[in-house]
């Protein structure tokens, strides 16, 4: 494949599953707080179909400010975890921008945006729906687990207008970090922003803030 990852920063040291056969078709896969690209890699490698590649970028280090402005990896920082929190809208701003240059230069080097799923865990989820809903090009869905909607009061103007986009909610029912409340509510929201057909919010019995192996039948 042609292209220089080291033009997209997050490509030149992200986790990246080539498929087995000619690559038609592209998951970003974004982890949550702290954590890396690594396991959701490996996980994601066992469902992979032959065709698939998956780029799972690592977050830069960043004080966050809900952990006592420790460094850790995060898309941007966290004040809260509520729905009425103060955000960090450049930090939410700027690493759209950063998973809209992947998906560029995945496009430049032949898999379409239409071909391009993103997803992501927790804080991944949530940036993985607010590019997906700010982006110009119109991708093939979005898979966001545990998460929530940033700039939730921004929308549905901040939409770049792709009605029929593909949205799969899924979340735990014991979710502590992120109530299952919040998840609903995210998902009604979407529904003001694309078509509520394209809407599928599914919720797991028992499930703490993390991930089973239920959740990804669901892909």
């Amino acid at each position: 494949m042609c292209g220089n990852n080291m033009s997209v920063p997050l490509l030149a040291e992200a986790v990246t599953v080539s498929g087995v056969e000619k690559e038609t078709a592209a998951v970003i896969f974004l982890h949550g707080l702290g954590d890396s690209g690594h396991g959701w890699a490996d996980t994601l490698t066992g469902i992979r179909l032959p065709h698939v590649k998956f780029i799972c970028p690592h977050a830069p280090p960043i004080p966050v400010t809900l952990n006592m402005k420790s460094m850790m990896p995060a898309w941007f920082d966290l004040m809260g975890l509520s729905p009425d929190s103060p955000e960090d809208e450049s930090g939410i701003k700027k690493a759209a921008e950063n998973i809209k240059a992947i998906i560029e230069h995945e496009a430049r080097n032949g898999i379409p945006p239409n071909r391009i799923i993103l997803g992501g865990f927790s804080q991944g989820g949530a940036l993985s729906l607010y590019t997906a809903l700010t982006c110009q090009h119109q991708l093939a869905g979005v898979v966001a687990l545990s998460c929530w909607l940033p700039l939730h009061r921004s929308f549905p103007s901040a939409s770049s207008g792709n009605k029929n986009l593909p949205i799969l909610q899924c979340h735990g029912e014991m979710d502590a970090m992120i109530p299952v409340q919040f998840g609903a509510m995210t998902a009604e929201k979407l529904k003001s922003i694309v078509n509520p057909q394209m809407i599928t919010f599914k919720t797991f019995p028992g499930l703490p803030h993390s991930s089973c192996p239920q959740l990804f039948f669901q892909m």
